[in-house]
Order: C-alpha cells, then sequence, then structure tokens
C-alpha cells in the first residue's frame, strides 16, 4: 500500500473537540507529536504520482504545507510560495480572507506573477474555506492553477468546490467523529 503508514498514523490519531467541532491532531497537520520522514515520503510519492506538475511554482499555506511543500519541491526541483498569516507589504502582495471551522483571519501572497502556473499544496482540506480564498487569490493576481492537492480531505468542501469547477485532489479522505478517524478512502 503506498500510504501504510499514513494510513494507520491517521487510524490513531487523537481527536479533540473545539466547540462543536472535532479535531483531529497528526503530525502532518499539527506538528504533533514529530512528523515521521516516511510519511513525509509517502505523501511526495503520492502527490507526485497523480498532481499535473507542469508548473513553475509550488504554492502552499504556512504552517503546515510546508513539509509536504518542501518535499515535493525537492523531489521536482520546483520553487515554493508559502501563503503566510502576516503581513509584509511587499509590492503587489494579495491579501486573502481566509474562514476556516474553527477560525477567520487574513493570508498574505507574495511570489506570484501574472501568468504563473501553479499547484496549490496543503495538508488537509475540511470547510475549504481556506482553500477558496486561496485559489480566488491566486486567481486574482492571474495565476494559472493547475491542480490542487490535499492530503488529506475531511468533511464537505472538498465536494463545494469541486462541484465549483475546481480541481481538487486528495491522497486520503476520511470522516472524524469525537470517537476517532475513519479513513474511508485512499490513493492506491
Amino acid at each position: 500500500m503506498i500510504l501504510k503508514k499514513l494510513v494507520e498514523s491517521l487510524e490513531n490519531a487523537p481527536v479533540i473537540m473545539k466547540g462543536d467541532y472535532p479535531y483531529f491532531i497528526h503530525p502532518l497537520t499539527d506538528g504533533v507529536p514529530e512528523l515521521d520522514p516516511d510519511i513525509v515520503r509517502e505523501v511526495v510519492s503520492g502527490i507526485i504520482r497523480i498532481a499535473d506538475l507542469d508548473v513553475d511554482k509550488i504554492v502552499t499555506v504556512e504552517a503546515m504545507g510546508i513539509p509536504i511543500a518542501v518535499g515535493l519541491s525537492l523531489s521536482v526541483n520546483l520553487p515554493i510560495v508559502v501563503v503566510r498569516k502576516r503581513a509584509y507589504n511587499m509590492p503587489n502582495e494579495i491579501v486573502v480572507d481566509q474562514e476556516t471551522g474553527y477560525s477567520k483571519g487574513k493570508l498574505y501572497i507574495n511570489g506570484i506573477e501574472k501568468g504563473d502556473r501553479v499547484i496549490l499544496v496543503d495538508d488537509v482540506i475540511s470547510t475549504g474555506g481556506t482553500a477558496m480564498a486561496t485559489l480566488k487569490a491566486l486567481e486574482k493576481a492571474g495565476a494559472e492553477v493547475r491542480d490542487f492537492v490535499a492530503v488529506i480531505e475531511k468533511g464537505d468542501g472538498a465536494e463545494k468546490l469541486r462541484k465549483m469547477g475546481m480541481k481538487v485532489k486528495s491522497l486520503v479522505k476520511i470522516d472524524v467523529s469525537p470517537e476517532g478517524v475513519r479513513v474511508v478512502d485512499h490513493l492506491r
């Protein structure tokens, strides 16, 4: 199985409640506990298998998309643009309003030029709030989003984006409840 360690680690991930929102804790999505490099290798191999990598740049959202993007960057020799949670006030900085299942805020994109062909990679898509805001901002900047790969898909966010015509791929689909994480589907 291509994602054996990832699947096993997800099935054993603890779940905490943030209000009414069941939140799973995993090294790939939270950095807690330590992140096994074998899991990163599995994820990068999976992304390479399913993604359109005829791109100029890899785009990811801080913080937990960074280990995935770095692994992918080193494997395919592409630069990374990190969508940040703080302003740098650089020329052409793009400000993105973001809302997730448990927080709201702003994101900031630097380093995207009109005509850039990009792939967006992220650790998890849940509500789709962060992904939707980021994809719209990249489009507004004139980038061509060739693909979007979330390692973990949970909730209905990915399906909402697909219904809007956006390309969304994932390596693992999970259900999360207060009782735990259940892997529903995964790349084979």
